[in-house]
């Protein structure tokens, strides 16, 4: 039987990966039974943040990071969301995006739900994604085109264009493929942010 100092300790690692956060079913792989967990939500020793998600309390007194609420939203996902459109660009610090809400693609079929969320359907190929500690996020180039392909103002658009062509984060040409793969509207929001770049 594993003592209660090494269950934590093995909870610990994993919440450490996830900023603090883990959810029931990790916690049942460590060694805490639905029972155990009742208890440490009951003695503030674990914050309850979403059903069957939870944060280590000493998270609450430690630097925060202004991604950190995206690792909750991955695990309420199951680990099937990705951070997309301009909650991406805001990741990757790309132009004036300032979303209110939190975007995620999440893949055809997905049933959950929440007001908190903006869910977008879609199959995603894995060079589109980057993971993040705690985290999977849209590349740069597919975070920018999405906000295209879906019409997010063009002063977001151009400046997240902008920005990422003079971080070297992408070329013109790149941009511009990738708009064509995903249809007409994200060219055009790309092709009118090109030009905004060369004016």
């Amino acid at each position: 039987m594993l003592s209660d100092d090494t269950v934590r300790d093995r909870l610990w690692r994993i919440a450490g990966r996830q900023r603090g956060y883990f959810t029931a079913a990790q916690a049942v792989t460590t060694g805490y039974s639905y029972q155990a967990q009742h208890f440490h939500v009951r003695r503030r020793n674990w914050i309850r943040v979403d059903r069957g998600i939870y944060r280590f309390r000493e998270y609450q007194d430690l630097p925060s990071s202004e991604t950190d609420h995206l690792v909750r939203w991955y695990l309420w996902s199951h680990s099937r969301a990705v951070v997309s459109h301009t909650t991406a660009l805001a990741v990757h610090d790309l132009g004036t995006a300032n979303p209110s809400e939190v975007h995620l693609t999440v893949p055809p079929g997905f049933r959950q739900k929440d007001p908190a969320v903006v869910l977008h359907p879609a199959t995603l190929a894995d060079a589109e994604i980057e993971q993040h500690e705690g985290f999977r996020v849209t590349t740069p180039v597919r975070a920018i085109i999405e906000c295209a392909a879906v019409a997010v103002d063009q002063d977001v658009l151009d400046s997240a264009v902008a920005e990422a062509l003079e971080r070297g984060v992408s070329t013109r040409r790149c941009l511009l493929h990738a708009a064509q793969e995903i249809g007409p509207r994200a060219e055009l929001g790309v092709e009118r942010a090109l030009r905004a770049e060369l004016s």
